[in-house]
């Protein structure tokens, strides 16, 4: 395994990452979407944090209306944000430029540096909406960036963005997830995930997906 990432193989992964969370104290978070994360924004509602100190952002949207079934916004929403008194910057209206500025009016000129970031991965290996082979994993200047997928167009935090942020979190649960965590533990470059050199990276994952891997 890349001695840059630190693997936490737990089945009660929620408490593990919530853990981590109190750990790190951060007041300027990215949020990811997907279905994995609920249970564990869930949780984190129910945890005394100084909410109001915090600037939330997300990792990527899909070009949606904010409360349409696949949009990441509506289900950080439901599970936390409406709970705690957190500043929150939704990417609606899926106008990169837009979100760039936001990011710079809270954050400040040039790549933004996020104290944490919870991140997805997916069974081919991309996370937030940077996926293998595409242009956008290329990208070195700008913060955000619009991806065109056969679901849906989507808005994105960019690699360097993922890369400055202190401490960064996947999210790995299921079986499903097993190949693709092993191609990020390898640090398989054709991978997005693995591309990701967060000052911190840690990856919580359940036994599901990390059968076979020594615990550390």
């Amino acid at each position: 395994m890349n001695a840059g990432r630190e693997l936490r193989i737990q089945q009660d992964w929620v408490e593990t990452a919530a853990a981590l969370f109190l750990q790190t104290a951060p007041r300027t978070i990215a949020l990811s979407g997907g279905s994995t994360p609920r249970a564990l924004y869930e949780r984190l509602a129910t945890i005394p944090y100084p909410w109001s100190q915090v600037d939330a952002f997300f990792g990527d949207e899909r070009c949606v209306a904010p409360d349409d079934p696949d949009s990441n916004f509506r289900m950080a929403s439901e599970a936390l944000l409406s709970r705690v008194a957190a500043r929150v910057h939704p990417m609606t209206g899926c106008d990169p430029v837009a979100y760039e500025h936001v990011l710079e009016q809270v954050l400040g000129a040039g790549i933004p540096s996020l104290d944490l970031m919870f991140l997805g991965l997916g069974a081919d290996g991309h996370t937030a909406s940077l996926f293998p082979g595409d242009p956008a994993l290329e990208e070195r200047e700008r913060a955000v960036l619009l991806v065109d997928r056969p679901d849906h167009r989507r808005m994105t935090l960019t690699l360097p963005v993922l890369s400055a942020t202190r401490t960064a979190i996947f999210l790995v649960v299921g079986e499903a997830k097993r190949p693709a965590l092993r191609r990020l533990l390898a640090g398989e470059d054709d991978v997005p995930a693995a591309r990701v050199h967060a000052t911190r990276v840690l990856i919580v994952a359940d036994p599901a997906a990390a059968a076979g891997l020594g615990r550390t």
